[in-house]
């Protein structure tokens, strides 16, 4: 199995510090997909795809139909995806993706993470390349022929495919990667191949990582936790090991 797998092996237990932030999370990137392409699911791809991750969080339809009301409302203010890139402790990479409706706040928060916890803010560029930006998709096993259906999908992007077990669902899921610009056109495929998507979405892949001992490990876990803490966050992503 590939770099992909041994990622999110990795990253398999968050540091969300509750359900609450996973639902803020998700609301606000359900009001910016009806801001930028309205509120039917059925015409809005992106949309559909984060009231699938609503159900697979187990976040109420209530929140959902809330957050898909606040964004037809006059009120709501617009959110805007911001990426910070900077260094944390002993050179570790970390990019930093927000949604936020006021930058100025956002931005002197993130720096002051960053300097109270020896790391440092970079400009734009400085470690994105370290990185790899990619789709993925998890989808219940059945009776799949995994071998069968990776060949299958091969002709559509998808660059891994492989099985684990999610203990929350009590099911074999199948999770599946491939590049960040094919997630629409994997999306539609599955669709018509009558597939159901649990879950979707993206993640930055370090394309090497860093391995540090435990002190200065550490060091590195306490910057991420105060950035994963902020209300503006939306995902960290690193090279630590």
């Amino acid at each position: 199995m590939g770099r992909a797998f041994e990622y999110r092996k990795a990253r398999k237990m968050k540091r969300w510090a509750s359900m609450a932030k996973v639902f803020t999370r998700i609301s606000k990137d359900i009001i910016m997909a009806v801001k930028e392409s309205g509120p039917n699911p059925e015409a809005n791809s992106r949309l559909k795809a984060l009231i699938q991750n609503a159900r697979d969080a187990n976040m109420p339809k209530d929140n959902v139909d809330r957050a898909i009301k606040r964004a037809v409302s006059r009120d709501q203010a617009d959110y805007k995806e911001v990426v910070y890139e900077g260094y944390g402790p002993h050179g570790i990479a970390i990019i930093v993706e927000t949604a936020t409706d006021n930058n100025t706040r956002t931005v002197a928060n993130v720096r002051s993470y960053f300097n109270k916890c020896n790391g440092s803010l970079g400009t734009s560029g400085s470690v994105e390349f370290m990185f790899e930006r990619k789709c993925h998709f998890k989808m219940p096993k059945s009776n799949m022929d995994i071998e069968e259906f990776e060949f299958d999908m091969i002709d559509y992007g998808v660059e891994e495919i492989f099985q684990e077990y999610d203990e929350e669902k009590e099911l074999e899921v199948l999770i599946m990667y491939a590049p960040f610009s094919e997630f629409g056109s994997i999306t539609k495929t599955l669709e018509v191949k009558g597939i159901e998507i649990l879950n979707s979405g993206f993640e930055r892949i370090p394309l090497d990582t860093k391995k540090l001992n435990s002190d200065d490990s550490h060091e590195v876990e306490k910057l991420l936790e105060k950035i994963e803490e902020d209300e503006d966050v939306q995902a960290v992503f690193h090279n630590m090991t």
